[in-house]
């Protein structure tokens, strides 16, 4: 049995959509299990770019079957826009998409609640997508929200809608000096209803008993172990659990059914938004990463904070999501840096240099990172070209050097390098866990 976790090891943007639809070649599901649609695997094959925000990257793959879990708040909206491109694409979902009856929707006023509850905390903003997903997820935690259940059934769902509507106005109306925007709000979204009811089931059934016929499950995670609500750099996170135990209460499989967890990480380090980033470079080094490594964001366009490889946050999302093998995407970034420096840790600032200074633990705080400096080792760049490398025997071997100081001092394989944002731009070292996977 095959049930493996493919997680963010960073602040999410590691490059997931292509090495899930690499691998799930080898699966049967392929199940998203956080997360909303601001998140943008892409995927690149036969000159083709597809941004996935919903639907698992393994819809991509002919024959596999894509869950949308329980965990994941869904626009319709989106989701159905999404099917319509994947439509025009010639690509079928009938039979293979799968939507959890469970899942909460995303409305048009979460997102009006979201935009001004950003403009009202001005310079102090989360920076967030402004899609609706936080306020979602606020409602589910707060017992308000309104599933795809209630959505198939249009007498309750006009009832609840009608509920929380009356509510969500007082509230704008009293923060934020304006009303709700729902004209024809019901009459809308019971449409969208029509047009994913094929798709509607019980997916924790579904995943459970695909296991118990030894079928294989690829678990999909959205954004990165930092994002995560409870563990990453609060308050500037997600509002889901984008670490492994995330697979777990997101699609209703038990944790003695996960087989192995892969981490996923970029040469580099980056991240969207405001909050800590401790290994962020200057400007002028941050413009050529990002110009080289294309650092804007798949859905939003937004240019990414672009930093060193920090090997304290990697450590952490070792620790926290039992990563056991980790895959190293965007190495041809770094063809043209003829020194590379790698975080290996933390010390308090004051503090003398040495390795015996460096901290054990994760700041819990982001106001904690303000007292803490990054103690770098430098390594020597490669000079040479990685991009679309698929033989290791190929590599250069100072580029080979690094992915060794990467593993070894994270005590971690690498299984798998991605060289390029194609599809077959991968090289999966024959000797690694993640190959006997594969």
């Amino acid at each position: 049995m095959k049930s493996i976790v493919v997680v963010g090891a960073q602040w999410g943007d590691e490059g997931k959509g292509k090495v899930v639809d690499y691998m799930a070649a080898s699966f049967d599901y392929v199940a998203r299990c956080a997360g909303g649609h601001n998140a943008g695997h892409t995927v690149i094959y036969d000159g083709h770019r597809f941004v996935l925000q919903l639907i698992p990257c393994g819809m991509l793959r002919p024959g596999r079957h894509a869950v949308i879990g329980t965990g994941v708040v869904v626009d319709p909206a989106a989701l159905v826009a999404e099917l319509d491109s994947l439509g025009k694409a010639g690509i079928d979902v009938n039979g293979r998409l799968h939507l959890s009856n469970r899942a909460h929707v995303i409305f048009p006023y979460h997102r009006q609640m979201e935009k001004a509850a950003e403009a009202a905390l001005g310079e102090a903003k989360i920076g967030t997508t402004s899609r609706g997903i936080g306020p979602a997820y606020e409602d589910k935690m707060a017992r308000s929200g309104i599933r795809i259940c209630d959505l198939m059934e249009p007498a309750r769902f006009r009832e609840k809608l009608s509920r929380v509507v009356r509510d969500k106005d007082a509230i704008c109306r009293a923060a934020f000096g304006a009303p709700l925007e729902v004209q024809g709000l019901a009459e809308q979204y019971l449409a969208y209803a029509e047009r994913l009811r094929p798709f509607v089931t019980d997916t924790t059934s579904l995943l459970n008993e695909a296991l118990d016929r030894n079928q294989s499950v690829l678990f999909e995670g959205a954004q990165g172990t930092m994002l995560d609500i409870d563990y990453g750099t609060y308050p500037f996170v997600t509002s889901s659990n984008a670490t492994a135990g995330g697979a777990c209460t997101g699609l209703g499989v038990p944790p003695t059914r996960i087989s192995g967890v892969v981490g996923i990480t970029k040469a580099y380090t980056t991240r969207v938004g405001s909050g800590p980033f401790p290994t962020e470079m200057p400007d002028l080094e941050a413009g050529e990463v990002r110009d080289r490594g294309k650092e804007y964001g798949a859905v939003t366009g937004r240019p990414r904070r672009c930093g060193w490889l920090d090997l304290a946050v990697l450590r952490y999302a070792v620790m926290l999501n039992g990563i056991t093998s980790l895959v190293v995407t965007k190495l041809d970034v770094f063809d043209t840096q003829r020194e590379i420096q790698v975080c290996v840790g933390y010390r308090r600032k004051g503090s003398p240099s040495g390795t015996g200074s460096l901290l054990r633990d994760m700041p819990p705080a982001a106001e904690d990172f303000a007292q803490i400096t990054p103690e770098y080792r430098t390594l020597p760049g490669w000079l040479a070209t990685t991009e679309g490398v698929r033989d290791p025997s190929l590599l250069p071997k100072a580029a080979v050097e690094y992915l060794k100081f990467i593993s070894g001092e994270l005590g971690v394989e690498i299984g798998m390098i991605s060289t390029g944002p194609e599809r077959d731009a991968t090289i999966v070292p024959a000797e690694t866990q993640l190959a006997s996977w594969l």
